[in-house]
């Protein structure tokens, strides 16, 4: 049974656990109810020299038993939008001098800017990339239709405009479906399958043209633009890195284990030096049916299923785990993808040398050596920080040899994680947030080597078996689990890296008791730490402090703005993806604030540097019920971008509680709209 055919949200799983986070709908289709499961990281983390002394074998570690002698069976009411003057504006910021919104109450279906600025949406699911693809019809819906039309749930984006400015290239990710809100229920197989598919050509990602009069001025998308083009769970992807070829991600359609059909739960992402588009394979767990048989596959899914949402695994066997030709199926998800916009024909890569987790995204910086260093999180409770550090160097040329040679930068290198250390005495920090006598949340850290040279350096698993089941392999290592790693990038300033944070609610648990980088027993809000690598940014240490400790000030008292007066600052809740204007500050959007501080979420400035430091401005509020996701800053410009996913995701058709972009058709007569997952753009009014 599919959401579509179940009683409203009531009887949804997550509906009497999601105390301030998430709704119940996006726990289940997003991330398959992860927090309601057994968790998945159930370590102690012992220490690598303990690792190394103990008689540990490969067979124990992964749980094989009787079925290691065959190989490893693993299922592959009212609101705000006025100038606060409760807040503190920072002014100077390039084309983007604005006061602070107030924020908006999470009943209020509106998308709220600051005085002086409008906004519009470049694109909106189901229009159409070419002019051979009819317009979205909400009741006539085909898969054919769908796979031509711009993708469902915008997550990371980037606008990538060519040397004119007045032509670029737009690329987005499309996470997952919400079938409520797509179309009415239904019993029927042949629907359901037909639907199905439909599903199938809305995830993934769109790459769209775009064109503008002039530097400065909105953007249009281009129907029929030469590098137009729509990646979905259909699309063949090349894996390459070490783990590419081996047994681990073979399959009976796929015997080479080379050539992998698709992409799936795609979130955030980055764009390289040399112009390709990163994207995070995140929630591929809930994608398919399987058995939690063994210990691989528990740290990945934490329970058995015999069935999806999107029902796949009915006539796709691809998505059935059990199924004895396709139980690494599985082990072909969770990879960072690198996709080439300007060749709409070239074949997009799978890159097995990053690691094999939830990956929320990467973001690549070129290390002073001219490797490449890409940080990416696991987005999950109690999982950790990742980082890349490639064996090539970057060609800054912009040649075609010279893109093709960097796309394989990320084939082939050495994959860390992090350690952290605080330096105040355990006593000091007690899960209440208070501030330890130093006046800081602050450390050491060390990125403890998982692969070297392309090679394990973590006994009992081989080279393989670290980059397909790298949780484990992080497990035994002895990092340290953080609170839901989400989106991490360098400031192309400094060079700090910045990790946000969402929130955990088992913080303070006997499995991840606090400390000093986490530091809030069942952390509710989120928080947002600084790195600094100490030793060159491919180096193996780091220093780090917490940036903010969220919350509304005023009902959350350990609250924490890098010393900043915390009465001037816009509450702010759960960060989730990060960005950088040209001036340094930092930006941030958030996911999970209604139902932590009552407030829509948003997208918050924070500026790094003097006196204005942690000084958190609200710059947007998005829809009810919508995620704010991928934001883009073209300050130079006057220009922001936002994608806004799941707008009204606890409606249904008939009953939509957001009428999101399309409000004056929806209000204007005739049939009901359903809200619209958009990429939209903000610009002076």
């Amino acid at each position: 049974m599919t959401i579509s055919d179940q009683p409203r949200l009531r009887l949804l799983p997550m509906s009497d656990h999601v105390r301030g986070k998430r709704s119940a709908v996006t726990c289940q289709l997003k991330c398959a109810n992860a927090c309601l499961g057994p968790e998945c990281n159930t370590s102690d983390n012992p220490h690598f020299r303990d690792i190394a002394s103990s008689a540990l074998s490969r067979r124990s570690l992964l749980g094989l038993g009787l079925a290691g002698a065959i190989g490893l069976v693993v299922g592959d009411a009212a609101g705000g939008g006025a100038s606060g003057a409760a807040y503190a504006a920072q002014p100077g910021t390039s084309g983007l001098a604005f006061g602070p919104i107030d924020p908006v109450n999470r009943l209020v279906d509106e998308f709220t800017v600051p005085a002086g600025y409008t906004w519009q949406p470049i694109i909106r699911w189901g229009d159409p990339l070419f002019s051979s693809t009819p317009a979205l019809d909400f009741e006539h819906q085909t898969p054919e239709a769908q796979a031509g039309q711009f993708g469902y749930n915008s997550d990371y984006l980037d606008i990538i405009a060519d040397p004119s400015g007045k032509s670029g290239v737009l690329v987005n990710n499309h996470e997952y479906v919400n079938p409520n809100i797509m179309f009415p229920a239904t019993t029927d197989p042949a629907e359901r399958r037909r639907r199905g598919d439909i599903y199938k050509a809305a995830q993934g990602m769109s790459v769209v043209e775009l064109q503008r009069r002039k530097v400065g001025e909105p953007w249009s998308y281009v129907v029929d633009g030469r590098r137009n083009r729509r990646i979905t769970v259909e699309t063949v992807f090349e894996l390459t890195g070490p783990a590419a070829g081996s047994d681990l991600v073979k399959t009976a359609a796929d015997p080479e284990g080379r050539w992998v059909r698709g992409t799936l739960g795609n979130c955030a992402g980055g764009t390289t030096p040399w112009g390709t588009v990163l994207s995070g394979e995140e929630n591929f767990n809930g994608y398919f049916a399987w058995a939690a048989d063994t210990a691989a596959q528990k740290r990945y899914s934490g329970t058995s299923t015999t069935s999806t949402e999107t029902g796949w695994e009915a006539y796709d066997p691809r998505f059935d785990a059990h199924d004895p030709d396709y139980v690494y199926e599985p082990n072909r998800f969770g990879y960072i993808v690198e996709i080439d916009p300007s060749d709409p024909t070239s074949t997009p890569l799978k890159h097995t040398a990053m690691g094999r987790f939830k990956h929320e995204g990467a973001n690549v910086t070129i290390a002073e050596d001219g490797r490449v260093v890409a940080y990416m999180g696991d987005d999950e409770r109690n999982d950790y920080l990742y980082k890349f550090v490639s064996k090539g160097r970057y060609t800054a040329a912009t040649s075609t040899g010279a893109r093709k040679r960097n796309m394989r930068l990320l084939s082939e290198g050495d994959l860390f994680v992090a350690r952290f250390s605080g330096n105040s005495p355990a006593g000091e920090i007690t899960g209440g947030g208070a501030l330890p006598s130093d006046g800081l949340f602050d450390g050491s850290g060390q990125w403890i080597a998982l692969t070297r040279d392309g090679e394990s350096v973590v006994p009992g698993m081989s080279t393989e078996e670290v980059l397909v089941y790298t949780r484990l392999a992080a497990d035994l290592v002895g990092a340290t689990k953080m609170d839901r790693p989400e989106d991490v990038e360098p400031s192309p300033l400094t060079g700090k890296v910045y990790l946000a944070l969402t929130n955990n609610s088992n913080r303070g648990g006997a499995s991840a008791p606090v400390d000093e980088a986490n530091p809030v027993s069942g952390n509710r809000y989120g928080h947002v730490v600084e790195l600094t690598e100490t030793s060159g940014q491919a180096g193996e240490t780091f220093g780090w402090s917490i940036l903010l400790l969220c919350g509304d000030p005023s009902t959350t008292a350990y609250t924490y703005f890098a010393g900043f007066p915390k009465e001037l600052v816009s509450p702010i809740s759960c960060p989730d993806n990060v960005a950088f204007d040209s001036e340094g500050n930092l930006w941030i959007s958030t996911d999970g604030a209604p139902g932590t501080i009552g407030y829509n979420d948003g997208l918050f400035k924070v500026p790094l540097e003097g006196d204005q430091r942690g000084n958190v401005q609200q710059f947007l509020s998005v829809p009810r019920e919508a995620e704010t996701c991928g934001p883009v800053i073209h300050d130079r410009e006057g220009l922001v971008f936002v994608a806004v996913q799941h707008p009204g995701e606890n409606g249904a058709v008939g009953a939509q509680r957001s009428f999101f972009p399309d409000y004056v058709a929806a209000h204007g007569g005739g049939r009901a709209a359903a809200p619209r997952p958009s990429v939209v753009q903000v610009f002076r009014a």
